[in-house]
């Protein structure tokens, strides 16, 4: 039976004119192709009924909403805007999306400083889950999360974490404690952000960053500036390049986000260079040496979301969302877009961890209060569709 949300009041309608970005490809991708991958059929992630909008299914065209002007402004932890599914957070840094409930959208929350896990969604207040111990200085702290591959089975959650020794894939399930699974990935002044996601064949990949040592990515020995590839007890996962060996791709600096396609055919992972911010296609045992796209204007992509026609990445520092138009051999197809900026249209300043509901919405978690401008209801967990308005214009290289 679908569960309906009534008619949906907490629907984005991310419109408005597009700013100009400063993106550019790079051009050691000139001409470089992409085999697409085989259809996969692994177990599905979270899909949580969508609501009906205006008597129609949820996969129909959403109505755009009103205005953001004619929200009011949030009045201490209260907000206004019903695509706010949670208010008077801490950094929301990272975010998975969890099986929907009669009410609306749910997700898991993690707070980068404090270590903090809560369960969100419409209508309710956030429930603590977990206060991880975690070191937050630079770069650190709680900075990724992932449902288990068989969540519905066995309810765990897997979370990167910066300690007071090193980094670490931790997991743990409600009122149990954590449980580390991969420990001694190097931590250093800088360099200590990670991301977590499935891959869609039963195993976990964890993107590390290079703990502030450049050629640490290049270094087969050592776990950091890597793609890990494990199974849920942190060991080298089935099939993985070289056997025996948890090294899924190497070369990364300090990673912002993984995510994936639909069917798991194409991986993308977002990484902060030193020069600029780069969007890597993953693959298997291949050095990520040439990104698909580099944004020198370094606008801080962190999560992200692959649509199908687009990927759209989340930005905490330009305060937008990246929109990234790709063709089916996973290669980019134009110039991105900003969108959600708030200067043309809805937005909602800094955003960090970004999770698909499905393929049409995605929750996506602030870090105004993180170096931004936060309003009294920040941070905040908010509900955003997937394939914004576009409002005409493209951005500039």
């Amino acid at each position: 039976m679908r569960i309906r949300w009534g008619r949906a009041p907490w629907l984005v309608a991310a419109c408005g004119v597009l700013l100009a970005g400063c993106a550019s490809f790079d051009d050691r991708a000139a001409g470089q192709t992409f085999e697409p991958a085989p259809q996969l059929s692994a177990p599905a992630g979270p899909q949580p009924q969508l609501p009906e909008i205006d008597g129609s299914s949820g996969s129909a065209t959403p109505r755009p909403s009103a205005p953001q002007t004619s929200i009011p402004p949030p009045q201490g932890c209260t907000d206004f805007d019903k695509a706010v599914i949670a208010t008077c957070l801490d950094t929301v840094s990272t975010v998975a999306a969890l099986p929907g409930t009669e009410s609306g959208p749910a997700a898991l929350a993690g707070e980068r400083k404090s270590g903090r896990v809560l369960q969100v969604m419409t209508g309710a207040q956030p429930t603590e889950l977990i206060k991880l111990d975690v070191d937050a200085t630079g770069d650190g702290g709680l900075t990724g999360l992932a449902l288990s591959p068989t969540y519905s089975e066995d309810q765990l959650v897997f979370a990167y974490i910066t300690t007071a020794t090193d980094n670490r894939v931790v997991r743990f399930t409600k009122g149990q404690q954590a449980k580390p699974i991969l420990t001694g990935i190097p931590k250093g002044p800088t360099g200590n952000r990670g991301a977590l996601a499935t891959d869609g064949k039963g195993a976990l990949l964890v993107a590390t960053g290079d703990a502030g040592n450049p050629s640490a990515g290049a270094d087969p020995n050592s776990l950091a500036g890597k793609i890990l590839r494990i199974d849920t007890a942190g060991n080298p996962a089935a099939g993985n390049p070289t056997p025996g060996s948890r090294v899924y791709a190497t070369g990364l600096r300090s990673p912002g986000g993984l995510c994936k396609s639909a069917d798991a055919s194409r991986i993308w992972v977002t990484d902060h260079g030193d020069t600029a911010d780069l969007l890597f296609r993953v693959q298997a045992g291949a050095p990520l040496s040439t990104p698909v796209w580099t944004w020198p204007d370094k606008p801080g992509l962190t999560g992200c979301a692959d649509t199908g026609q687009s990927l759209m990445i989340a930005t905490s520092t330009a305060g937008n969302l990246q929109q990234v138009p790709i063709t089916l051999d996973g290669s980019v197809g134009g110039q991105p877009k900003a969108v959600m900026d708030g200067k043309t249209g809805i937005g909602y300043g800094r955003y960090g961890g970004m999770d698909p509901l499905n393929a049409q919405y995605a929750v996506v978690g602030t870090v105004n209060k993180d170096g931004g401008k936060p309003v009294s209801s920040d941070d905040r967990v908010v509900v955003i569709q997937l394939q914004p308005n576009s409002g005409g214009g493209n951005g500039k290289d």
